[in-house]
């Protein structure tokens, strides 16, 4: 089995690089779907894989990479996709 989610991640999180970071964590940890920038500053993704992975990818997002400075992360559940791989949008 495995699980899908909806994320909204809030504070500075564009110009930070934290796609690129997300995209390696993704990889890392087996999950896929997608991660892009919103336009009023926020970074939105899906999430989809194995129930811990996705977790694990959630849980990293509200520490995001080195320069970010997360403030929120809201998290709804989604339907799977069947993505293959984790891509910037």
């Amino acid at each position: 089995m495995g699980k899908a989610v909806e994320v909204r991640i809030t504070g500075t999180v564009q110009g930070v690089s934290f796609r690129a970071y997300a995209r390696e964590q993704a990889r890392e940890l087996g999950v896929t779907g997608w991660i892009r920038n919103e336009r009023e500053g926020s970074v939105a993704g899906h999430f989809e894989g194995p129930d811990a992975a996705v977790d694990a990818l959630v849980d990293w997002c509200w520490d995001g990479p080195p320069s970010a400075q997360v403030t929120d992360v809201v998290v709804t559940d989604a339907s799977p996709t069947a993505a293959r791989t984790f891509v910037i949008r």
